[in-house]
């Protein structure tokens, strides 16, 4: 089952768009997400409608950050993505009337809810300026320069 990463790749966006002079285009974004700008410009929409970013259409226009990224949260992000399914486990529906499996259903779907509190409160707690903080910290750490691994 492939994961859905959309999180964490809007994450890296908008921080990358923070340190940007100026709008990001989509081409842009997408060049950066490894990505068609199409898929760019929905889920930046989602973020959009919600307040997260602005967009301006035309030459020199794009998408910039509506906020400080210290004043979005990583659950602000999560629920302007529509609150995509957070595990890849859920209950059986294989054969509803089996009480074996009504029983596992009921104990899986209780610490599920509880996965769920538990992990959106934490979303809630950690906003995009901590994660820039991080990157700051390593960015200095490796001398201001990109990774091996990384092209410039």
């Amino acid at each position: 089952m492939r994961t859905d990463s959309r999180l964490s790749r809007m994450l890296h966006a908008l921080i990358h768009m923070d340190r940007l002079d100026g709008a990001a285009t989509s081409d842009i974004l997408a060049s950066m997400l490894n990505t068609n700008p199409v898929v760019v410009r929905r889920t930046m929409a989602g973020l959009r409608d919600q307040g997260l970013v602005t967009s301006e259409k035309g030459h020199g226009g794009g998408w910039a950050l509506a906020r400080p990224l210290s004043a979005i949260t990583l659950l602000d992000i999560y629920r302007a993505l529509g609150e995509p399914q957070l595990f890849a486990i859920g209950p059986s529906a294989d054969n509803p009337a089996c009480l074996v499996e009504q029983a596992v259903n009921e104990t899986m779907g209780a610490a599920l809810a509880e996965a769920r509190t538990t992990l959106l409160a934490r979303l809630g707690q950690v906003t995009l300026g901590e994660i820039a903080r991080q990157f700051d910290e390593k960015w200095r750490m490796v001398g201001g320069r990109l990774p091996p691994d990384r092209p410039a």
